[in-house]
């Protein structure tokens, strides 16, 4: 049975609470189930890490980064550890917030109805799916 963890409640508050303009550009978007009824929450924990945006029925993170995270070995850890706890990983630039949010959606849409199932990385956006998303 879960319990409350005190802890990473109160750090997933603050983050969403700090949050920059693009991620409250995207939350916008995503909030209310706005993106054809899934259901996301923001910084959602798994395990030491917190993902900007999860949707839980589809075992989607969405991430957001800033030019510093471009070939980052953090990330790429982090996204392996995800992949492992069962998520897939789809990043985004924060610049592709403001110019480009309707690809953006549609992309994301592409993920969650299983069009978009294959490793990508461009630029702009990675995708990185969970080993099980093939078997769906």
């Amino acid at each position: 049975m879960r319990g409350p963890q005190s802890a990473k409640t109160t750090r997933a508050r603050s983050l969403r609470q700090s949050d920059n303009d693009a991620e409250a550009k995207l939350w916008s978007e995503l909030r209310n189930r706005r993106l054809n009824g899934f259901k996301f929450v923001r910084q959602f924990p798994i395990g030491r890490y917190y993902a900007d945006f999860a949707c839980r029925e589809a075992d989607l993170v969405i991430e957001l980064d800033g030019s510093q995270h471009a070939g980052s070995a953090y990330d790429r850890r982090r996204d392996e550890f995800m992949n492992l706890e069962g998520w897939s990983v789809a990043r985004f630039s924060n610049s592709g917030v403001f110019d480009h949010m309707d690809e953006m959606l549609e992309t994301i849409v592409a993920v969650l109805d299983g069009r978009l199932v294959e490793k990508t990385i461009s630029a702009e956006f990675s995708f990185h799916p969970a080993p099980h998303r093939h078997e769906r």
